[in-house]
């Protein structure tokens, strides 16, 4: 083989390794989130028991917004190699764009599945589900509300917070370049105007307001962007602390437990006022939820060596999922509709549940790997033209 036909060989061949980069901990806990996305947007479930959302205040969505900030400091890069500000900003709001269009075609399948259901049991009352009334009463509107993301179906509400917070991370990108000690108090203060004066996005042509409010949720996406970059302050800190701050997060975590299954929830009228800033609000992402966060990733991720040594298989198929988020998240966004549904005709018990998981994981998991499949393809099918030219 000649020289350059080796080098595009090669070249090949490291596409294909990059599209299935090694597990590691950042895909695996993106693919355990999203796992437990999935059993939690199918409520009354027997599996619903068995994810953290029952134990903690915080729960899988916390995980992914935070983990997707910690992804974007792959996509910036290190200080030294650091690409230009224009060309990031394009990337991300592509990637915006994306997520936007991915956001319209899972509503559009979750409005025909719930029409289709509510036609073929002659069951009207389907219609309204997931707050999807006003699609079948009020469709002028409300389509262009859905085109605005101004209107959203309950359990399709995520990633219209993911096209918001990428549409922003050129802000926050270009302060962590150009001004970084001001990065976390910039998100700091943008998080408790929103929260002390009661601010977010306004819903139409149903009156509201967003489920996950944007100016909150981004603190949860810097504090991952900034923590994972290792000579920032806060991050260097944790790092050099973790032990300290593990020993910390325990009662915390614990607290959280039992605040959780105990339903101690707060009383609203006996906070002080601004209440947002005391209550346990999943909306605003009150600061309780956020300490009860950070003291569950700094407690957890110590346990991900131990699960890599001792349930390899483990890793690699959630890796394998948290490497191709989108695809699996909407995916998984569908079938967990498919599962409400089914639980819905049946009736749910065990053995459906278990059936609708199982199928539903599996064909996340399909989802994934045919992506990686096609890459792999396409990658050895190049190598084969440079070999035969």
């Amino acid at each position: 083989m000649s020289g350059p036909a080796r080098s595009v060989v090669a070249k090949d061949r490291g596409t294909d390794q990059r599209n299935k980069r090694p597990p590691n901990p950042v895909d695996f806990w993106r693919g355990l989130a999203l796992v437990f996305i999935f059993i939690n947007h199918i409520p009354g479930t027997y599996y619903t028991r068995f994810t953290h959302a029952d134990y903690s205040i915080s729960d899988s969505a916390d995980l992914f917004v935070f983990l997707a900030g910690w992804a974007l400091r792959y996509v910036v890069g290190p200080p030294e190699r650091q690409q230009s500000a224009w060309y990031l900003m394009l990337r991300l709001e592509g990637r915006a764009f994306t997520l936007y269009a991915a956001q319209i075609l899972i509503t559009m399948m979750a409005i025909a599945m719930l029409a289709g259901t509510a036609l073929w049991t002659d069951n009207p009352l389907l219609l309204e589900w997931l707050n999807a009334a006003a699609v079948f009463q009020d469709p002028i509107a409300t389509h262009v509300g859905l085109a605005l993301l101004t209107h959203q179906l309950g359990y399709f509400n995520i990633l219209p917070l993911y096209v918001v917070l990428m549409m922003i991370a050129p802000f926050f990108v270009l302060i962590d370049r150009y001004a970084t000690p001001l990065l976390l108090p910039v998100s700091l203060g943008i998080y408790c105007i929103a929260l002390g004066f009661s601010i977010t996005i306004p819903t139409w042509p149903v009156e509201g307001e967003w489920f996950f409010n944007p100016f909150a949720w981004q603190l949860i996406f810097v504090l991952g962007f900034v923590i994972a970059r290792k000579d920032s302050d806060i991050g260097s800190f944790a790092r050099r602390n973790i032990f300290v701050l593990r020993i910390v997060a325990v009662p915390i975590v614990v607290f959280g437990a039992y605040v959780t299954v105990a339903f101690w929830w707060p009383d609203p009228t006996a906070l002080p006022n601004p209440k947002l800033f005391f209550i346990l609000s999943k909306s605003y992402e009150s600061p309780p939820r956020v300490i009860q966060f950070l003291a569950l990733i700094a407690l957890f991720s110590v346990t991900y060596p131990t699960i890599a040594r001792y349930a390899p298989g483990l890793v690699r198929f959630l890796s394998m999922l948290g490497r191709n988020s989108l695809y699996v998240f909407c995916v998984g966004s569908v079938l967990s509709l498919a599962g409400q549904i089914v639980r819905f005709l049946h009736r749910g018990n065990f053995y459906s549940d278990t059936a609708v998981i199982f199928c539903g994981i599996l064909l996340m998991a399909l989802t994934a790997w045919l992506p990686e499949w096609r890459e792999s393809i396409k990658a050895r099918s190049s190598a084969r033209s440079v070999l035969s030219s």
